[in-house]
């Protein structure tokens, strides 16, 4: 059985995912050892020279438009593809990865051994602890628990495909399905259409396994930089105005921050 990462990377006028997921690339296989395919429009064989495989396609043609903290402005955004990743990976059981996620340890190798079709981070917490991540986990006046797109990790296999080809369905009907679960965001989200995905796929039952430990995420309000290899510095304000700031090393992480995160990808140690 084949075994791989995939990336998606579509660039806007404000952030270069593919220039992340290239690094993304070098450090997944230090950690994990692992052969990694990026999905992307960019045809440019030099800028994708990182990778093992390169998957062509065009991302989803939306009007879609998010607003980055960091940046304190407005950009395409296209990221409504991630549904099609059961029918473009090039591996039997791949790991899905956003291309602000951080690896910088070997954890991930641990979800190829859970004997599941599909595992998805149900908990994300801010790794500061200043930030609640309450109402992020939750969504919709219901509180439908959130299942996060983050990190994914899936076999070829017959559940896997249903919840993908939901997750399609979902995005393709948005609006009905906004106003079923009673979201108040306008923008669609692969984490919203995974979460309902999951709860239609099993029967309302909210029981599909998770992956076994939380989704550690950094806030764009925080001011992330490298130190070194797989070490981090966090700074950060509390309420009160008092500056802080924590060091972590080895430790995976969603850079919720792209700025952050760009300027690192730019400057590496």
């Amino acid at each position: 059985m084949t075994k791989g990462v995939v990336i998606f990377a579509f660039n806007n006028e404000q952030i270069d995912y593919l220039a992340m997921a290239s690094w993304s690339a070098r450090n997944i296989r230090r950690h994990l050892d692992l052969p990694v395919c990026v999905i992307t429009d960019v045809t440019d064989t030099a800028r994708t020279a990182e990778f093992d495989q390169v998957v062509l396609t065009e991302p989803q043609q939306t009007q879609q438009h998010r607003y980055f903290y960091d940046f304190k402005a407005s950009a395409a955004w296209h990221n409504t593809n991630r549904s099609s990743v059961h029918d473009l990976t090039p591996w039997d059981h791949t790991l899905v990865l956003d291309a602000d996620f951080v690896v910088a340890s070997d954890q991930l190798k641990r979800l190829f051994d859970i004997d599941q079709d599909f595992l998805a981070h149900r908990l994300a917490y801010d790794i500061t602890g200043f930030t609640a991540f309450g109402d992020n986990n939750w969504f919709g006046t219901y509180r439908m628990p959130m299942s996060w797109a983050t990190v994914m990790c899936f076999r070829q296999s017959k559940k896997a495909k249903l919840i993908f080809d939901t997750m399609q369905m979902i995005r393709d009907n948005w609006i009905h399905y906004r106003q079923l679960y009673s979201v108040s965001e306008n923008t669609f989200r692969n984490d919203f259409a995974l979460s309902i995905a999951m709860n239609l796929v099993d029967g309302h039952t909210l029981s599909t396994p998770a992956i076994p430990w939380g989704l550690a995420s950094i806030t764009p309000n925080a001011q992330l930089t490298q130190l070194e290899p797989d070490v981090y510095k966090i700074a950060y304000v509390t309420g009160d105005g008092k500056p802080k700031w924590t060091v972590i090393k080895q430790q995976d992480f969603h850079a919720m921050g792209k700025q952050a995160l760009g300027a690192i990808v730019a400057s590496p140690c």
